[in-house]
């Protein structure tokens, strides 16, 4: 089965949910989102596959929500996916899909449950 991870290298929970990959044997692709961010299409199937709406999805203590304003409540999804195609280091991470299935690694262990 395929695995992919949304990773950052400076993220501590990115790092430790890669290594709890590779512990496993399981040699992810690895996805540096900040240098290759995700397409509109791509992130909604993220977010399909996580079962979260947008906002779940949403870092909300980096400067850009607050410069975005993302943290009025009436926002559509829309507005706030297009926020962060814009600012992709307003996606959580780490992410990781196996098959047709994803998680969320916060806390990384939460990957587990999918492999």
């Amino acid at each position: 089965m395929p695995v992919a991870i949304y990773y950052n290298p400076k993220c501590a929970k990115c790092r430790e949910a890669l290594g709890l990959l590779t512990d496993r044997g399981i040699k992810p692709r690895v996805i540096e989102y900040l240098k290759n961010p995700p397409s509109e299409t791509e992130l909604k199937e993220l977010l399909k596959l996580l079962g979260l709406k947008p906002r779940g999805l949403l870092r909300t203590k980096e400067p850009e929500y607050a410069q975005a304003g993302l943290d009025n409540p009436a926002l559509s999804d829309d507005a706030i996916i297009r926020a962060m195609l814009k600012y992709p280091k307003l996606i959580e991470r780490p992410i990781v899909i196996a098959g047709n299935k994803a998680a969320l690694g916060r806390p990384p262990r939460n990957i587990l449950n999918i492999l």
